[in-house]
């Protein structure tokens, strides 16, 4: 597979199914996002610790991130061909997730905000590049159908992402950063 074809050149790209559009494009913004959060949280996994709890999910998250950018990669009419094999025992799963980190941890008083070791901070960052390429699937939404349950995965990952970062202070000893306002 040839790496560089040229194509690009000129600032268009193609969508599976062949149509040219430009590098801006919804659909290019939606899927670029979904890209850029599957390398964060690829970077996430390597800074878990090796007994860590999440690292198999995440991985079983990289998939489906990538098949649900598979489908916001393809043409509007042929959505049928890459539907994202994602149910909604996905989004249960993240849920569950969720559940069992929050039994766990202290509750939450104040806005948490990213830092107080590496890790923590990476599982941050992951959550706002989840919400970024939530707010690009919406909008692409608005003028373009996308396979309905890509909105609330990213919507339940970001959750969960935020869930995993209180997790990871907890378990590496470090105290939440807080947002405390000044009064």
């Amino acid at each position: 597979m040839k790496i560089y074809t040229k194509g690009g050149d000129k600032g268009k790209t193609s969508l599976l199914g062949g149509t040219r559009v430009a590098k801006y494009h919804e659909r290019i913004e939606a899927y670029g996002s979904t890209d850029e959060l599957n390398s964060c949280i690829g970077l996430l996994i390597e800074e878990l610790p090796e007994n860590s709890d999440q690292k198999e999910l995440l991985k079983t998250v990289q998939y489906k991130i990538f098949e649900l950018g598979a489908s916001l990669a393809t043409e509007q009419d042929k959505q049928q061909l890459y539907a994202p094999d994602l149910k909604e025992a996905h989004i249960q799963q993240l849920e569950q997730a969720i559940d069992a980190m929050q039994a766990v941890l202290p509750e939450q008083k104040y806005f948490v905000l990213p830092g107080g070791h590496k890790s923590v901070a990476m599982a941050h960052l992951c959550r706002t590049v989840c919400r970024r390429a939530e707010r690009q699937v919406v909008l692409l939404n608005e003028n373009e159908a996308v396979h309905p349950i890509i909105l609330p995965y990213l919507n339940r990952l970001s959750d969960y992402l935020f869930v995993v970062s209180r997790k990871l202070a907890k378990d590496f000893g470090v105290e939440e950063v807080y947002w405390i306002p000044e009064k």
